[in-house]
């Protein structure tokens, strides 16, 4: 008899154990979907106008509608810490038509911080959102670029900043080699940046741009731990080689992959894992470029 009931007693402190470890499951799941990462990166390019050392820019990219906090509010705080003097958006803002409502708080929120400007992404084209999107984001202080460009002054000096509209958009726009050209016969030879969406580094190398900005990949959607490698592309290829973090561009200049904020939902809708949502923060220095290897 004493040894059944010894057995019986053994069941609390199993159920106990179970429950924790359901709650730490739960816990970590949350971690992985909300708390966001900051990602510290540095470029320095001797083309940098001096006036522009030390300028700082934050990317966000495929937010894909998710809520930081009522209004994004965790987000903003997020990005408002980073002193940043310049917010660059790179597309998939959302991917359905009723999150519309919920982009004049984050817009206001962004401009009140330091100048914004945003790109479509493949999935504001694919609701057929994507002028609505600018317009909303336009009316709340953010500057939408559709293929042109803006300088962007400090002290006397200028660099230039240049968006490229998503290819899932209208099928007759400016290509980014042809944007690039048209800056260099209005602005001459000017340190550029260029905001995009697709994670296209190879082809961005021969475009001429000194420093790209792109998401589109999400991280590899799932990233194996330890190594901190993505395991599948938007193109459904295992281990995509530009996963998210800075990348040397094949024409000289550098290009920042972001690895996305929201969940994935191309090739379908996924949750991330070992892959919490990515804040690129980017310090530009002048002098010379790091030596390779």
């Amino acid at each position: 008899m004493a040894g059944k009931r010894q057995k019986r007693r053994r069941w609390p402190r199993r159920l106990l154990l179970i429950a924790l470890v359901v709650l730490a499951g739960v816990w970590f799941f949350q971690d992985q979907q909300n708390r966001i990462q900051t990602e510290a990166l540095s470029v320095t390019d001797p083309r940098l106008p001096e006036a522009f050392e030390g300028f700082r820019i934050v990317q966000l990219s495929d937010l894909h509608g998710k809520q930081f906090g009522a209004g994004n509010e965790k987000l903003l705080e997020r990005v408002a810490a980073q002193e940043p003097d310049l917010i660059v958006l790179t597309g998939d803002l959302i991917d359905r038509a009723f999150q519309l409502e919920d982009l004049p708080a984050l817009a206001r929120g962004l401009a009140d911080i330091a100048p914004t400007y945003y790109v479509t992404g493949n999935h504001e084209w694919g609701i057929r959102q994507a002028k609505e999107v600018k317009l909303v984001l336009e009316r709340n202080g953010v500057t939408p670029l559709s293929n042109e460009f803006v300088r962007l002054e400090r002290d006397g000096q200028s660099i230039v900043l240049a968006g490229a509209d998503d290819p899932n958009g209208p099928y007759d726009q400016k290509t980014g080699p042809e944007l690039r050209e048209e800056i260099a016969a209005a602005a001459g030879d000017v340190y550029t940046i260029l905001l995009a969406h697709r994670d296209a580094v190879e082809e961005y190398g021969g475009w001429g741009y000194d420093l790209v900005f792109c998401g589109h990949g999400h991280g590899g959607i799932f990233r194996i731990p330890i190594v901190d490698k993505g395991l599948l592309s938007t193109d459904r290829t295992f281990f995509p080689e530009y996963d998210g973090g800075l990348y040397p561009l094949s024409g000289g200049g550098y290009c920042v992959v972001s690895r996305g904020l929201g969940s994935n939902t191309v090739p379908f809708r996924a949750f991330r894992l070992f892959n919490r949502p990515h804040l690129p923060v980017v310090t530009l220095h002048r002098g010379a470029a790091p030596a390779e290897g």
